[in-house]
């Protein structure tokens, strides 16, 4: 059986198991909800109608830069919910992700993982916006690829070929010596373990003890990873116990 330490390299996904989408997402819907004065679209049916209609945007337009599909997801949450919006609120909730949080544990985790492996971030979102969110992180990661270097969206296979060429070609590291961790089974682990590589769940929603899906495309059966914890702490934690630090 594989131990963490068995790899070189740790591959990323970051919204959902870095930042706290689901929070950023919640939040920044609010001038909308504000706007109409509905109290009857709750956090949970917004975050599951936005699990939905992102993959659906992303799919239409898998060239289209991250805030624009976020304005896009915004305008069809509006009309999904019979709320009003208009150019300017669409525009708000596209540019938000900047202002997304970091789960509590991220920086502190990264920082110590970052002294027992190379970190590379694999994520849907544009560079100008992973650049902000970075800034909460408390590491630079030593690649960053995104949907926009990419063309197309996870869980695009594309985007894992792009990811493995890059690391192969860039910093001569091996499918075998990657783990791509990641919180979402939907957008990181189906299409990673279809290529045959590791995989960490970072289950913030505990899903393995029958939580929510959230902001995530539900799947009927659960694809099988080789390490699960419940959050980035967990996992730096079991590193240590693994090396004896």
């Amino acid at each position: 059986m594989a131990q963490l330490i068995d790899f070189k390299v740790l591959t990323f996904d970051c919204y959902g198991t870095l930042i706290d989408w689901e929070s950023g997402i919640w939040d920044a819907l609010q001038p909308l909800l504000a706007n109409s004065g509905r109290r009857d679209v709750t956090r949970a049916l917004a975050l599951e109608a936005y699990s939905e209609l992102e993959h659906l945007q992303e799919a239409e337009t898998p060239d289209m830069p991250y805030p624009d599909v976020l304005s896009r997801v915004h305008g069809r949450l509006a009309a999904r919910f019979e709320l009003a919006t208009d150019s300017e609120l669409d525009a708000l909730f596209g540019g938000s992700v900047g202002r997304w949080p970091a789960f509590p544990d991220s920086a502190d985790a990264l920082r110590y993982l970052k002294t027992r492996y190379r970190l590379v971030i694999l994520s849907n979102v544009d560079r100008a916006s992973f650049f902000e969110s970075n800034q909460k992180l408390g590491v630079t990661f030593d690649a960053v690829y995104t949907a926009q270097d990419i063309g197309s969206y996870k869980p695009n296979p594309a985007n894992f070929d792009y990811l493995l060429r890059r690391l192969q070609g860039e910093h001569g590291l091996e499918p075998p010596e990657v783990l791509h961790t990641a919180q979402s089974l939907f957008h990181d682990h189906v299409p990673a373990r279809a290529i045959g590589l590791a995989t960490t769940w970072i289950d913030r929603q505990r899903l393995s003890e029958g939580g929510s899906w959230g902001a995530t495309v539900k799947l009927e059966a659960r694809p099988e990873t080789d390490f699960v914890f419940l959050s980035m702490a967990e996992m730096a934690d079991a590193v240590r116990r693994e090396t004896g630090d």
